[in-house]
């Protein structure tokens, strides 16, 4: 018996922009054939933003020229006016940078659907298991900073086994690649900066000697905790790998994802269906392999520029039908309000199953034709695709007794409840109408007995005589829902024209309020 493969260690690149806003407004001036700030004649222009921070206006985010000048974030403007007169003042707008940050999230999404970000300026990629598509960590690095390069972003990167300590490198050192167990040697040189504490506490630590992360882990944890808290121990073992806490992704991994890579971008529609055909086919083998079904398929596109579409489609019930799947893509294609723009085309398109369910394995019969549920369900399917998942609706059943709370109205795409519909005989008139009124219609009835059904009654002023009657069906309140439900008593009447009413006593005589008469609905 083959023993278990190993697990493969966590590996996590942290993605920091550190001039982020600077070359936000670089790629805006741009857009707009202007000269951007470092792009100006002869020496380049110092470019900070400014915010206003307890009623003082501070640098928020600065150039490069403005950083070789020795201004730093948080500076009073005053200050830096006082030692640069000559500084371009820009006002911040955190807005625009979210923005772009999550732009580039989702674009970055195709070396890894496991992205997050991190603070205002910074991504973390579980990039665990996909260094192999780009030869190595080391070509994978080099795809991320071409890639942000292309885009016109500075970065710098860090590879590491735990999130925290590629950032820490991130920010705080040279970056690069560190294979498992160089990361903590890397991370015991850093500055206690790296530990992001607040300036007390930073102050505290710098005269006490401590200069380095590894000067912290060379002394005993309780007289730190003691003097500073039990969250200082607890940031240094997760910055020195002794804790991996896991990344939140902004999308949460999908059972099923297949990508292609593709070396020269595509922008024809037919070219489009012909890679989401082949990536359908990888999944539905990987489907059929678990014995899965999908519910949801997800195509995402990503355009050379960094703009990312993603279109989804939902079926009534789980398959493995690549050649359905690929009909409700088309469909869906062709019914989009906002056409697919490849603009210079798709260089990567992946798709995904996030939504599975068990599925056992089908065999065909020797019907010529599909059973009619079937192709109601195709054609459910293909509807939503068109019109759209809110457009396309189904009743399912719910656990009650009441009539007008049996049944509810849910999108077609929802996954059916475990409920089922009450058996009936196919040879026997239907117990309840298609038709009902909700909330019932009050009605005046005149009865032969007190209990009995209603021998004649008068609705929207026209009073119907009653030729034949058959109840009474008693149900009961929830009195666990609505403490005073009444008790009702159903009955399916038949005037002299031959229409068909269900009509309903709540109450019983003798009680009080009195008994009333409903109209609850009209049977076909």
């Amino acid at each position: 018996m083959r023993p278990a493969p190993l697990p493969s260690p966590r590996r996590y690149l942290a993605v920091w922009f550190p001039f982020l806003s600077s070359d936000r407004l670089r790629r805006e001036q741009a857009r707009q054939d202007c000269a951007g700030p470092d792009d100006d004649a002869g020496a380049p222009t110092p470019v900070v933003l400014v915010e206003k921070v307890r009623g003082a206006l501070r640098l928020a985010a600065l150039n490069r020229a403005a950083c070789a000048l020795g201004l730093t974030r948080g500076m009073t403007l005053a200050d830096a006016q006082a030692r640069t007169p000559d500084i371009r003042t820009i006002v911040h707008r955190p807005d625009a940078d979210a923005a772009l940050l999550r732009q580039v999230l989702n674009d970055f999404g195709r070396f890894t659907p496991m992205a997050a970000i991190d603070g205002d300026d910074a991504l973390i990629l579980d990039v665990t298991g996909c260094a192999h598509l780009f030869r190595d960590e080391a070509g994978l690095v080099r795809a991320v900073e071409a890639r942000a390069g292309r885009i016109g972003l500075a970065v710098r990167t860090a590879m590491g086994g735990t999130a925290q300590a590629a950032r820490a490198l991130a920010r705080f050192g040279r970056g690069g690649v560190f294979e498992a167990g160089q990361d903590g040697v890397a991370v015991r040189a850093l500055p206690i900066a790296a530990l992001e504490l607040d300036e007390k506490e930073h102050q505290a630590l710098t005269r006490a000697g401590l200069r380095t992360l590894g000067d912290l882990d060379d002394r005993p944890t309780a007289p730190l905790a003691a003097r500073f808290g039990t969250d200082l121990p607890i940031r240094l073992g997760r910055i020195l790998g002794q804790e991996d806490v896991r990344i939140t992704p902004l999308r949460p991994p999908q059972p099923c994802v297949v990508d292609r890579i593709l070396f020269e971008p595509i922008t024809e529609t037919t070219d489009v269906e012909a890679v989401i055909g082949d990536l359908l086919t990888e999944a539905v083998a990987w489907l059929n392999q678990r014995r899965l079904g999908g519910r949801a398929f997800e195509a995402a596109f990503f355009r050379v520029d960094g703009a990312t579409r993603r279109i989804t489609v939902r079926t009534g019930r789980a398959t493995r039908e690549a050649s359905g799947v690929m009909r409700l893509f088309r469909e869906r294609l062709a019914a989009l309000t906002n056409p697919l723009d490849p603009g210079f085309g798709f260089d990567q398109v992946r798709l995904s199953v996030p939504v599975t369910q068990a599925m056992a394995p089908t065999q065909s019969g020797f019907e010529a034709e599909a059973p009619g549920t079937e192709d109601l369900d195709r054609l459910i399917d293909r509807l939503t695709a068109r019109l759209g998942p809110e457009a396309v609706g189904r009743f399912e059943p719910v656990e009650s007794h009441l009539p007008e709370r049996a049944a509810r109205l849910v999108w077609a795409g929802r996954r059916q409840s475990d409920a089922g519909w009450p058996a009936r005989d196919p040879e026997s008139p239907p117990l309840r109408p298609l038709q009902m009124f909700d909330p019932p219609q009050p009605i005046e009835t005149v009865s032969l007995a007190p209990d009995g059904p209603p021998a004649q009654f008068r609705w929207r002023r026209v009073t119907h005589q009653v030729a034949r009657a058959e109840g009474p069906e008693r149900i009961g309140g929830e009195w666990w829902r609505r403490p005073g439900h009444r008790s009702r008593d159903y009955y399916r009447v038949e005037d002299r024209d031959g229409r068909r009413f269900w009509l309903f006593r709540a109450g019983f005589y003798g009680e009080e309020p009195e008994p009333r008469w409903y109209i609850h609905g009209l049977f076909a």
